[in-house]
């Protein structure tokens, strides 16, 4: 049996379980990497493109990946130094970060900072139309306001450290995680298919932690089953409700130039140099 593309393994169904072969062969692949201790982690500036041109995020320098759920890295963080990991960006309400910090890795910075969101919690009832596209509006833009600090501090990161890689993580790396992941690429210049390719990965990424994340958001919806209507497409991930994001940010900020100088109060300057610097170093 052929092992399938990133991009039709990406869009299996969430009640569907990933075959085995498949899913270790997808997470041997780029943009994919294996650090002992984590899960759903990626080097954005590996990602394939359709047109096989190199990503627009130059490799090497940004990262992403889901929490670290035993609490400690099985080889003392080797894995994340060999990245070349000078800082990790904890995207967690108060509630997640106090239930399980982020292991001590020597050499790394660990930023985490407190935000208005207590518990990561969403209301499943939005997700009940369509595909879930307004729960997944109302959810992403709310990662913008609440998070807004946090990201502040990634985007300070690129442009005053150019040459030190980071990573940034949520619990399931998956919506928070995401969200600033494309931020990221469109500020870099990555097309529409590329970013919404990164979105998708995450059906990929989070299989190995699947019960723990069904766990999780199970409590995070008030869902009292996978049965609650709205709970399958809260799970599910597609390219309607990512570009349903997409035209809100448009509609409530002008588009994520506008965000980022008119929201975060970076310059105009500021936004040119984060830019050159996620593409190149200098």
């Amino acid at each position: 049996m052929a092992t399938p593309s990133l991009l039709t393994l990406a869009l299996t169904d969430v009640t569907t379980p990933i075959l085995k072969d498949h899913l270790l062969a997808a997470l041997s692949s780029p943009p994919f990497l294996h650090v002992p201790g984590t899960f759903n982690t990626r080097d954005l500036g590996l990602l394939p493109t359709a047109t096989g041109r190199p990503a627009a995020i130059r490799p090497g320098f940004v990262f992403r990946s889901g929490g670290f759920p035993g609490g400690a890295f099985p080889d003392g963080g080797d894995g994340i130094r060999a990245l070349g990991v000078k800082r990790i960006f904890d995207l967690r309400s108060v509630q997640e970060h106090a239930q399980q910090p982020d292991p001590e890795v020597d050499g790394v910075d660990l930023v985490w900072l407190a935000s208005g969101e207590k518990e990561a919690v969403v209301g499943v009832g939005d997700f009940v139309e369509g595909e879930g596209e307004k729960g997944y509006v109302v959810m992403y833009l709310d990662v913008l306001k609440v998070y807004r600090e946090h990201i502040t501090r990634v985007l300070e990161h690129v442009r005053d450290r150019p040459g030190e890689g980071f990573l940034f993580h949520c619990t399931a790396g998956r919506d928070r995680t995401g969200v600033v992941a494309g931020l990221l690429l469109a500020l870099a210049g990555a097309d529409r298919d590329t970013i919404v390719l990164d979105f998708l990965l995450s059906r990929i990424g989070t299989e190995p932690a699947r019960e723990h994340l069904l766990a999780f958001a199970l409590k995070g919806s008030g869902a009292e089953s996978v049965d609650t209507p709205g709970f399958y497409n809260l799970c599910q991930l597609r390219e309607s409700c990512w570009d349903a994001f997409v035209r809100a940010v448009q509609r409530d900020y002008g588009g994520w130039d506008s965000y980022v100088t008119g929201t975060l109060g970076f310059s105009d300057e500021d936004l040119a140099t984060i830019k050159r610097n996620l593409v190149a170093k200098d």
